[in-house]
C-alpha cells in the first residue's frame, strides 16, 4: 500500500493506494477468500441451476460528503455521470462498470473498476479544490456481490426485509435494509440483475446464508476476475 499527500479544505489529507500492484510483493485476499479455501466458492449449480452469485472483489469504493452542487460537477467532469437526481437512486456509466449511488442528503457511495479508485479520488480532490467535501476509500471494508437468474427475486424475499417486488425495488434504486442478522446495501442496477453490497467481515456469512436458503433452486457461487 502506498501513500501520497495531498492538500484538502486546507490542511493535510492522507490517502492511499489499495492496489499497488504486483511490484508492490503483497498479493491481495478477496473478502470471500475463507469461503474459497472452504469450497464455498465455484460450486457447481447442477443441471437445475437457477441463481447465479458472482463476488465482484477488489472494486474501488468510495465514499463522497458534500454539497450536491459542487460534488456533481466534480464528478459528472471525472466519471461522465451525474449524482442521482432523487433519494436512494443508483445511476450507472454507460459501460456499467461504474456507479454512483445516493445514501443520504450529501452523502454517496461511488463504485468504480479495481485500480480506479486512487487516482479519481486524486483527480475530485483537484477539481473540488478548497471546497467543503470529504472523500474516503472505503473498499477493503466491503465486497460486492451479483445475483442473476430466474429465481434470484424469491431468493432475496428468503433473506431481507425490504420490497423487492417491481413496485418496491425498481430498478436504478438502492436501499439500506436487513438481510438475515446482518445488514446490507440492496441495489438493483438492471432488470437482471440485483447487487449487495456487503460488510468484509460478514461476506462469508451472507454467502453461507444465500447457499442455504438457494438450495431449493439450485445455486453456483464464483468469483469474477478483478
Amino acid at each position: 500500500m502506498s501513500e501520497a499527500r495531498s492538500e484538502d479544505n486546507g490542511g493535510n489529507a492522507a490517502t492511499f493506494d489499495t492496489h499497488p500492484g504486483a511490484d508492490a510483493g503483497v498479493t491481495p485476499e478477496s473478502p470471500l477468500q475463507w469461503s474459497r479455501v472452504q469450497g464455498r466458492v465455484t460450486e457447481e449449480g447442477g443441471a437445475a441451476e437457477q441463481i447465479r452469485v458472482v463476488e465482484r472483489p477488489f472494486l474501488g469504493h468510495l465514499v463522497l460528503r458534500g454539497g450536491a452542487i459542487t460534488l456533481d460537477e466534480a464528478v459528472r467532469a471525472e466519471l461522465g455521470v451525474s449524482l442521482p437526481g432523487k433519494p436512494l437512486g443508483l445511476v450507472l456509466d454507460a459501460e456499467g462498470s461504474r456507479s454512483v449511488q445516493w445514501v443520504s442528503p450529501d452523502e454517496w457511495l461511488v463504485i468504480v473498476p479495481a485500480g480506479e479508485e486512487f487516482e479519481l479520488e486524486n483527480r475530485l480532490r483537484a477539481r473540488l479544490g478548497d471546497a467543503h467535501f470529504a472523500i474516503v476509500n472505503v473498499g477493503g471494508g466491503q465486497t460486492l456481490l451479483e445475483l442473476s437468474g430466474e429465481k434470484a427475486r424469491e431468493l432475496l424475499m428468503k433473506s431481507v426485509t425490504y420490497d423487492v417486488h417491481e413496485h418496491g425495488l425498481t430498478v436504478g434504486k438502492a436501499v439500506g435494509t436487513v438481510f438475515a442478522k446482518t445488514s446490507v446495501v440492496l441495489r438493483r442496477p438492471s432488470e437482471e440483475r440485483f447487487e449487495l453490497v456487503v460488510r468484509r467481515s460478514f461476506a462469508d456469512y451472507c454467502v453461507r446464508w444465500l447457499r442455504d436458503a438457494g438450495r431449493e433452486y439450485g445455486l453456483r457461487v464464483e468469483s469474477a476476475s478483478p
